[in-house]
């Protein structure tokens, strides 16, 4: 993928919509660079993006293949070694957040996109029984002890990592929440699991990434899930709406989903949150250019006409609450 210019239309959305901060991912594919864990690709990224008018706060997803790591693969101590350099780069430039998520094979998935929506608008969406009919992957079925064991081994050896470079870890719910996709186990479906992940490597350096329409989809309250999680465990908000479960749901409109957003950005303020927060899997609108094809990127969920509509509201909400300097 060609690397955006700075004059690219997102960016001058971007500075005309008042945005300042940047949360990117980094990989190669992207950039043309070496991944993160070279602080010469890291800090030209930084470059770049303050010349158009961003700071980067946060960096994530994955930043390079981490299929060794998630699938407890030989070279996973390489990569983690990698990993841990990545989080020093991090540290040295100021980039204090990182998203990540263990979602071994698949990363976010969905079986439909270029579905349409109030208007023509168009979103994603997920039917459990449209992925499995596809049957089990070339790898067979990796069980849910697996994928614990991976996460245990590489959470361990990072999060001092973290700790050491002043980086908070936000770690993202699997999307979709379910079981096991095509035989490969999901273990981060609910807060449960979400406040296990925690447990295993406590640290202030490990929070969760609030991904409202993730935990929306497993069946969680979000203001609970929130007031449950408090202040001190969210590291970062991601801000989509959905309607359904996780065997089978649609992306909505914020203004149109099953979750009450006015009572979530009331919650917000009262937890007394400062972390970053962004919007999320916006429905492609009018002029967007849209991929027709599974979600890869930026397509169905990342353009910028429904990402104009997703600020606004949530900087009305936010006002409204007094939360933030909106």
């Amino acid at each position: 993928m060609m690397i955006p210019p700075i004059e690219d239309r997102r960016w001058r959305v971007a500075r005309q919509m008042g945005i300042d901060c940047a949360i990117a991912k980094l990989a190669p594919e992207l950039t043309g660079k070496t991944p993160p864990w070279d602080y010469k690709a890291l800090s030209s990224e930084v470059e770049r993006y303050r010349a158009g008018g961003f700071k980067i706060i946060g960096l994530e997803g994955d930043q390079f293949d981490m299929s060794r790591i998630k699938l407890g693969l030989d070279g996973r101590d390489e990569d983690i070694g990698r990993y841990c350099d990545m989080l020093s780069n991090m540290g040295r430039l100021g980039i204090n957040l990182l998203c990540f998520n263990f979602m071994a094979y698949f990363g976010w998935f969905r079986t439909g996109t270029g579905i349409p929506t109030r208007g023509g608008a168009l979103v994603s969406d997920f039917d459990a029984t449209l992925a499995e009919a596809a049957g089990p992957t070339e790898l067979g079925t990796i069980p849910h002890d697996k994928i614990w064991e991976n996460y245990t081994y590489f959470i361990q050896r990072v999060v001092p990592a973290a700790e050491k470079a002043g980086v908070r870890m936000g770690l993202h719910p699997d999307d979709p929440p379910v079981p096991a996709l095509r035989g490969i186990c999901r273990v981060f479906t609910d807060l449960k699991s979400l406040e296990r992940g925690l447990e295993i490597a406590s640290s202030p350096a490990l929070g969760i990434t609030f991904c409202q329409g993730t935990l929306s989809t497993a069946g969680e309250d979000i203001v609970t899930a929130a007031k449950t999680l408090g202040k001190e465990r969210i590291a970062f908000v991601h801000i989509r709406d959905v309607r359904g479960t996780a065997k089978a749901f649609s992306e909505t409109f914020p203004d149109e989903g099953q979750i009450d957003m006015a009572a979530t950005f009331a919650a917000y303020r009262d937890l007394g949150l400062t972390c970053p927060i962004r919007p999320d899997h916006a429905p492609a609108m009018d002029g967007d250019s849209v991929a027709d094809a599974q979600v890869d990127g930026i397509n169905v969920g990342y353009e910028s006409n429904g990402m104009i509509f997703t600020v606004g509201y949530m900087k009305g909400l936010m006002q409204a609450n007094g939360w933030s300097d909106a």
